[in-house]
């Protein structure tokens, strides 16, 4: 698929009925899961860049920092290189919907590691976490053209959020390159109970 600029990116929701039902991925041998500390710094700055995020710099973390929730920040690590070649954020969000959100941010992998379910662990990993810290409206955002990640956050469990009027063309195009169920009429069962959560019903 061809990197077209949308003026929207696409947005997915974490179903209601999964709530009690966090995603977990094993990660492949040689590899360690683990929450951030201090000294990673310099190395998520390198693995943002190589994963396509450039511009990453002290300045530029601090602004999200806050954000974070408690032991919200995932990262792998290659044991034969001890290199980060994942990360993760969990991330407070401001009131959407009504409701206060949680949202999957910064997810990111080393090109050099990719396609051993690095990507999935951490998106997992802070995913829990934000049901652990009791959020119900849990989201990410991306863009059309990343379809491998596209295709991970739907096979753990996201769904997409149908918010504008061209959603569900662009769906439809994602949901054909990568091989995955084009079923609107569930998605927008989730939205309804998205409506629901901002009216208090649930």
């Amino acid at each position: 698929m061809a990197n077209v600029p949308y003026s929207t990116q696409l947005h997915m929701i974490w179903p209601q009925h999964l709530l009690n039902a966090p995603p977990g991925e094993a990660l492949p041998a040689g590899y360690t899961l683990r929450s951030s500390r201090p000294g990673d710094e310099p190395h998520f700055f390198q693995l943002m860049a190589r994963a396509g995020w450039p511009g990453w710099d002290e300045a530029r973390l601090q602004r999200w920092l806050p954000r974070i929730v408690p032991h919200g920040w995932f990262v792998v690590v290659h044991a034969a290189t001890h290199a980060l070649v994942a990360s993760a954020m969990a991330l407070r969000d401001e009131r959407e919907f009504g409701c206060q959100g949680g949202e999957l941010g910064w997810v990111a992998c080393d090109p050099a590691h990719q396609r051993k379910g690095l990507g999935a662990a951490v998106s997992a990993a802070a995913t829990t976490r934000l049901i652990e810290e009791g959020y119900r409206y849990i989201h990410l955002y991306t863009e059309d053209w990343r379809l491998a990640a596209l295709k991970m956050y739907l096979r753990l469990g996201y769904v997409p959020l149908l918010y504008t009027a061209d959603m569900l063309e662009r769906w439809r195009t994602v949901c054909t390159a990568v091989g995955w169920p084009f079923t609107p009429e569930v998605w927008e069962a989730n939205f309804e109970s998205l409506q629901s959560l901002q009216s208090g019903s649930l």
